[in-house]
């Protein structure tokens, strides 16, 4: 029997990752929010992997943190250990990475929600959406009771239809063994949604107290303290180690003779698994000319003894992990805590959704997260984060937030979804940022802090101490421009130490800092500032100065775009009424619906042909010109 069980501006079902974000951005921003998930202690758990970053990923998490989002603080308060990978690289690919301690990460976000003002947090099971003429305003739980909202987010992770599958073990269920979601998947699909069939899996736990380390190369965290949100001030100094070892020729063996127990290999697993993190049976079929494969031993937290095998995701039956595990250096007496498995899903196929990640079929409807076709922790926060703060401005009355493709990794996550569709679970990677160079670890708060504040995530504080650090910079910047240093002695020895070759006369302070050997350090030696300015400061003014001409380009490729971006295309274009278009062209444009010509020269199947024809077509007069130039 249904019962009416309140009135709200924001819903969000799920507290995930995504969940967790997008319930956090509608309430901070003013609307009453309502968060039902189906188990409250399992907000903000993660299910894989224990850890938060890594390349292109902490960009996301340094993203998240600058709009205002609450991951990079969590991580900051739980993390058992934190490094900055791919130091030795250039700026643009460096990227933090923290293991976390999971089951303080998943409380701290709890605690964090429950203290929330404007957010109300219940434990509930939505079974259904309720739709009155195309337009969502509420949602019916299992109980019975019916939310009504102005909009609603659905953040349901791997939950929907979810199906575990271990050997030839197939049953029902979300991740961890927990309940999963039917009834709104079939729900979904009644609406007209279409949805698609995605796997992902995990590696087998282990015991701390059967591992013999001995064996093992260490991998500890950074001395020097680190942080992913920009508020951070205070650091965790005792940090926990993570091992390093490696699969060998029995452990492919055994996988080999095994093949045909693989629900992989078997056909009992529909669902497309992430091309970017293959089971360890994938990867010795496909990469067989490889001798071994890095394992990471991770441990899961500081009060348990569990550890997760990084590398070994695996679906294989339990007995078969267990001879896989025995044949690792420093596992052969391991004792096996959980097996690993394989977890089918419904996701719902993302071009549906527009750049705001509202539903172009129902309106005030909004997805995020592993129900969008994503994989990680990190995309499904960026994604509940731009769907709550869009979400909570929609029930507001204000105007909604798209990120470009130049504006941040979370712009280009959404863009690629919403625009070219994935047909396996998606993972960000640098490779997919064409301004890589311009969306930087270091710099995420240059890029998003003035629209975080602009939507009210960051505090009048931060956004004065965010000011007067990019007027340091910038004074910092325009004083090496004005200061020439002279060919002494000591600049001439300091030049030698470092590998470069002397000076023959004068030079602009900052054009020697453009000289790959030379570092600010070694020009504040020569040119001190009489300022006291901090890490940050510096770094950005070095690599600002460094690599000036290559950002300029970058920002000369931006103007291009912006441009393109500029030309508008109207929602209810008629796409049949424009002759000559390739009817490949004609099928993908009326399905993605793009907004400007740039979004519809990045839809697969649609030719620069195509797109001189739509312009064309655009400004001939036929239709009215819509443009922001």
């Amino acid at each position: 029997m249904q019962y009416e069980a309140g009135n709200y501006d924001v819903i969000v079902i799920g507290a995930g990752h995504a969940g967790a974000e997008a319930g956090l951005a509608a309430a901070r921003q003013g609307a009453k929010t309502l968060v039902l998930t189906i188990n409250l202690d399992m907000v903000a758990f993660m299910p894989c992997n224990p850890s938060v970053g890594g390349p292109a990923k902490g960009i996301v998490v340094r993203e998240i943190d600058a709009l205002g989002g609450e991951m990079g603080r969590n991580i900051d308060k739980t993390y058992i250990q934190m490094r900055m990978l791919n130091t030795g690289k250039g700026p643009a690919v460096r990227a933090l990475r923290a293991q976390a301690d999971k089951f303080a990460y998943q409380h701290e976000m709890k605690k964090t929600m429950e203290n929330e003002p404007n957010l109300t947090l219940v434990q509930g099971m939505v079974e259904e959406l309720i739709v009155e003429d195309d337009i969502c305003k509420g949602v019916i739980t299992k109980t019975g009771a019916t939310y009504k909202a102005k909009t609603v987010v659905i953040t349901t992770g791997t939950f929907l239809r979810g199906e575990i599958i271990l050997g030839e073990l197939k049953y029902s269920s979300g991740p961890n063994n927990q309940q999963p979601s039917i009834r709104l998947s079939e729900h979904l699909e009644q609406l007209g949604f279409d949805l698609v069939r995605f796997k992902t899996g995990t590696p087998p736990r282990v015991n701390s107290h059967t591992i013999d380390y001995s064996k093992t190369e260490i991998q500890p965290g950074d001395d020097v303290p680190r942080a992913f949100s920009y508020e951070t001030t205070k650091y965790i100094t005792e940090q926990l180690p993570c091992w390093l070892t490696y699969t060998n020729d029995k452990t492919h063996q055994i996988i080999d003779d095994n093949l045909h127990r693989s629900p992989m290999y078997s056909g009992m697993i529909k669902g497309t698994g992430p091309r970017y993190c293959p089971s360890i049976e994938d990867k010795v079929v496909r990469f067989n000319d490889k001798p071994r494969h890095q394992l990471f031993l991770e441990p899961e937290g500081k009060n348990t003894q569990e550890v997760y095998v990084q590398g070994l995701s695996t679906s294989l039956p339990e007995d078969v992990q267990q001879k896989i595990l025995h044949t690792i250096p420093g596992l052969e007496n391991v004792q096996m805590m959980r097996a690993g498995y394989a977890i089918e899903y419904d996701a719902i196929v993302p071009t549906q959704l527009w750049p705001t990640l509202e539903t172009k079929k129902i309106q005030n409807l909004y997805t995020a997260g592993q129900i969008n076709g994503t994989s990680g922790y990190e995309e499904a926060a960026g994604q509940g984060l731009m769907a709550g703060i869009n979400a909570g401005r929609r029930a507001l009355g204000k105007e909604e937030v798209i990120l470009s493709r130049s504006d941040a990794y979370i712009g280009v996550l959404i863009d690629d979804l919403v625009t070219k569709g994935t047909n396996e679970p998606y993972r960000l990677l640098t490779s997919r940022a064409e301004y890589r160079l311009l969306l930087r670890h270091d710099n995420a708060d240059l890029r998003l802090t003035d629209i975080g504040y602009k939507i009210g995530l960051i505090s009048e504080e931060r956004y004065e101490k965010f000011l007067s650090k990019k007027a340091a910079v910038e004074a910092e910047k325009e004083r090496l421009k004005s200061i020439r240093i002279k060919p002494k002695p000591e600049v001439q020895e300091l030049i030698k130490s470092q590998g470069g070759s002397e000076l023959k006369d004068g030079i602009m302070a900052n054009d020697l800092l453009k000289r790959p050997e030379m570092s600010y350090e070694h020009i504040e030696a020569i040119v001190p500032s009489e300022l006291e300015l901090d890490d940050e400061v510096k770094e950005q003014v070095e690599i600002q100065i460094k690599y000036e001409g290559y950002i300029e380009k970058s920002l000369q490729q931006v103007d291009r775009l912006k441009k393109m971006e500029n030309k508008k295309i109207p929602v209810d274009l008629d796409y049949d009424a424009i002759s000559g278009l390739a009817s490949e062209a004609r099928q993908k444009l009326k399905k993605v619906l793009p907004l400007s010509i740039a979004q519809a020269s990045r839809i697969s199947g649609v030719n620069p042909a195509d797109i001189s024809i739509l312009l064309v077509y655009l400004e001939q007069g036929k239709i009215a010109k819509v443009s922001n130039e």
